[in-house]
């Protein structure tokens, strides 16, 4: 595991320089997505695929994993800044970007705010897209008291992420079984001191930007891809108006999943990403 130390602590994350020769691929950064427990194990089967043909860098983003847990505000801002300044020290090129979730959005700021830095985006059931939005501003500042609470601080987070509370909500992704190494690290990395901090953030909802679609994705450049199937915590109800808004996003379906097509359906998420990128390389896409 390598760092880096940014404005929101140090960062830790993966990387696998790829073949010795020079890789005909650009560098491939992986990013996980955000809720009580995450961390870049959720996107190891696409670390492990690529990492024989291309350089593969794969961050635990700052308050989770095994990066620097510390108390400070954490918003969207704090993340799309934070994947800059990485990148910038990390990967001189443009990179092609895989991102989780919640973490799309980040992504797509940072995508707005420094185009130059991406070469593709890949948005794997990416939030924003439903139709419901995030509460006030006014209303998450109230939840974030509510879990500063003495009595509510620690124990609430003891709570959701025991092995019992972390393996039922990591089963709502899948089909079949849940994979016991997503459970057993995402048990140990809730254990550090302050683990707490960036997912009550997550959890207040004031990691959600409003208006995701016409905010971000909307005014995208950057060639985007969308992944998605059936997903328990997240809709998709305005993805048909965002790909007739934006001609740089596409989407394709991988089906049967529920959020982490990776892990359930790793062939056909892997010949849909080297369609799109082959297709951006080569501008023929």
């Amino acid at each position: 595991v390598d760092e880096l130390a940014t404005g929101a602590g140090t960062l830790r994350y993966y990387s696998d320089p790829g073949p010795e020769q020079p890789p005909e691929h650009r560098d491939l950064v992986l990013l996980h997505s955000i809720n009580a427990a995450p961390s870049a194990m959720e996107i190891k089967p696409l670390f492990e695929h690529y990492r024989h043909r291309q350089r593969v860098l794969a961050p635990d983003l700052p308050g989770f994993g095994l990066s620097e847990r510390r108390d400070i505000d954490y918003s969207p801002e704090l993340y799309a800044d934070t994947l800059l300044e990485w990148l910038e020290q990390v990967a001189p090129d443009p990179v092609h970007v895989v991102a989780l979730s919640t973490t799309a959005e980040f992504a797509a700021r940072a995508a707005l705010a420094a185009p130059a830095r991406f070469a593709s985006l890949t948005l794997v059931s990416p939030t924003g897209l439903g139709e419901r939005q995030p509460p006030t501003t006014r209303t998450q500042k109230r939840i974030k008291k509510f879990f500063h609470l003495p009595g509510i601080n620690g124990g609430l987070y003891r709570l959701l992420t025991s092995r019992v509370s972390i393996r039922y909500f990591l089963a709502m992704a899948f089909h079949g079984e849940t994979p016991d190494e997503l459970v057993d690290y995402a048990v140990a990395t809730t254990r550090q001191p302050g683990a707490q901090h960036a997912p009550y953030c997550f959890l207040s909802t004031s990691l959600f930007t409003h208006h995701a679609r016409e905010a971000l994705y909307a005014r995208l450049t950057t060639p985007t891809l969308v992944l998605y199937d059936q997903d328990p915590n997240v809709g998709f109800d305005c993805l048909p108006a965002l790909l007739k808004e934006n001609p740089v996003i596409r989407a394709e379906r991988i089906a049967p999943t529920l959020g982490l097509p990776h892990w359930e359906q790793p062939g056909q998420t892997h010949a849909a990403l080297e369609r799109f990128w082959d297709a951006v390389d080569t501008g023929t896409g």
